[in-house]
C-alpha cells in the first residue's frame, strides 16, 4: 500500500504517539489553510481500516531513509552476556591459566551464566577461581546496564515525539481560539518533562556504554558498541527455594569457617532479592504493561470512531510509555539480581544488591 502524505509539524509526523489531529477542531474555527491540512491528514487516515493503529504498523515496517541510516551498525558487536564475559576475560591475560584449570566445560558454564551447575568443590580446588567469576560478574552487569539504558532511550524518544506533537496541537488550538494559554501550559510542561527524561536517559546510556567499552578493553578502539535492542526475556519459572538452599549449603561446605556465616547471610539476601525481582519483572511485563497496551489500543479505536478525545488518547499513551519504562527497569533489575545470586552461590560477596525500581542499591554490610 502506498504511504499517504501526512501533515508534518516541525519535521515530526503528526501521527506520532498514536494520534493525529483532534476532530474537535471544526471547520468554523480553523483558517482555510489549516483546515486543508487537517482534512488531508484525516482523509489519509481513512485509507487504513483501523486508522492510526495501521499507520503505526506501516511506519514500523517501512522506516524512513534517515531512520535506516541511523540503524546501520557501528562498532564491535556484543550481542549477548556470554560475548561480554568472554571479551572481558581476554583483557585479563592472567585468567587464561585459571580457565585452563577449570576446563573447557566449566568455562562454558560460567560464560553462559549457568553457575549453579558447577561442582562446588571447584572453589577449593581451582586457585584464583573467584577472580574469573568476579570479572564475569562485572561483564554481565555492565552489559545488562548498557542494553537496558539503550532500550530506555528508544522508548523515551517515542514518548518525547508524542509530547512534541501534543504541544504543537495545543499551540494550534490556542491560535484558533479553542484554548487559552493557561490550558496549553500543562501540555507544554509535559513536553519539557519528556525532553528532560530523554536527556537524562541518553547520558545514562552513554555512560553505561563507556563503562562496558572500558571493561572489554576497547577504549581507544571503539566509541560505541553494537548491542541488542532489548534485554533477554525473563523466564517464567525460577529455581525452587529448596534447590537454592541445597546449592548454598554445598558451597558453604567448601568455604573456610570464617566465611561460612558471611556467605549464609549473603545467600539469604540474594535469594530474597532474586525472588522479588523475578516477581516484579513478570508483573510489570505480563500484567501492568499488557493492560496499559490494551487500554491504549482500545482508546485508539474509540478515538478513530470519534468516541474519545485526542487528550484521552494522549493520557493513555503516556501511561503506556511509563509502564514500558517500568518494565524495562524491572527486567534489568532481575538480570542483575540473578547474576548476584549466582555469584553468592559460588562464594562471592557483592558490595550491594539491586533495589527494585530504583537504580540505588541495598548495601550488604549487614551480611558481613
Amino acid at each position: 500500500m502506498k504511504r499517504p502524505n501526512f501533515v508534518r509539524v516541525s519535521g515530526t509526523l503528526l501521527t506520532v504517539g498514536v494520534f493525529l489531529v483532534p476532530l474537535a477542531l471544526s471547520a468554523q474555527t480553523v483558517p482555510p489553510a489549516q483546515d486543508s491540512d487537517w482534512r488531508r491528514a484525516n482523509e489519509a487516515v481513512g485509507v487504513y481500516k483501523r486508522g492510526h493503529v495501521d499507520i503505526l504498523k506501516w511506519e514500523q515496517a517501512n522506516p524512513s531513509p534517515e531512520q535506516a541510516n541511523d540503524a546501520l551498525p557501528l562498532g564491535t558487536a556484543v550481542p549477548t552476556m556470554e560475548d561480554a564475559v568472554r571479551r572481558a576475560w581476554l583483557v585479563h591475560r592472567e585468567l587464561a591459566e585459571v580457565q585452563s584449570r577449570f576446563g573447557p566445560q566449566n568455562v562454558q558454564l560460567i560464560a553462559a551464566g549457568r553457575w549453579l551447575e558447577l561442582d562446588p568443590s571447584l572453589q577449593r580446588r581451582v586457585e584464583d577461581a573467584d577472580e574469573l567469576l568476579k570479572v564475569a560478574v562485572q561483564a554481565r552487569k555492565a552489559w545488562v546496564e548498557a542494553v537496558a539504558a539503550r532500550q530506555m532511550v528508544r522508548h523515551l524518544q517515542a514518548s518525547l515525539e508524542a509530547a512534541l506533537a501534543a504541544n504543537e496541537l495545543g499551540k494550534r488550538m490556542v491560535t484558533v481560539g479553542n484554548w487559552s494559554r493557561l490550558q496549553q501550559s500543562p501540555v507544554q510542561l509535559t513536553e519539557a518533562s519528556a525532553r528532560m527524561d530523554l536527556r537524562r536517559a541518553k547520558l545514562v546510556a552513554a555512560q553505561s556504554q563507556s563503562s562496558l567499552i572500558k571493561l572489554l578493553g576497547l577504549t581507544g578502539l571503539e566509541i560505541s558498541l553494537v548491542l541488542p535492542d532489548r534485554l533477554p526475556d525473563v523466564q517464567i519459572t525460577t529455581l525452587s527455594q529448596a534447590d537454592l538452599q541445597k546449592g548454598a549449603q554445598a558451597i558453604q561446605e567448601q568455604l573456610p569457617k570464617a566465611e561460612q556465616l558471611r556467605n549464609k547471610a549473603l545467600a539469604r539476601s540474594a535469594m530474597e532479592v532474586y525472588q522479588a525481582a523475578h516477581a516484579q519483572a513478570l508483573d510489570s511485563r505480563n500484567w501492568v504493561l499488557k493492560e496499559r497496551e490494551y487500554i491504549t489500543e482500545e482508546t485508539v479505536l474509540h478515538y478513530n470512531g470519534m468516541l474519545k478525545s485526542v487528550w484521552d488518547l494522549l493520557e493513555k499513551t503516556r501511561n503506556q510509555a511509563l509502564a514500558t519504562a517500568d518494565a524495562i527497569g524491572a527486567q534489568r533489575d532481575f538480570w542483575i539480581a540473578e547474576t548476584d545470586l549466582q555469584w553468592v552461590m559460588q562464594g562471592g560477596a557483592p558490595d550491594s544488591f539491586v533495589t527494585l525500581g530504583g537504580g540505588a542499591e541495598t548495601p550488604t554490610s549487614a551480611a558481613h
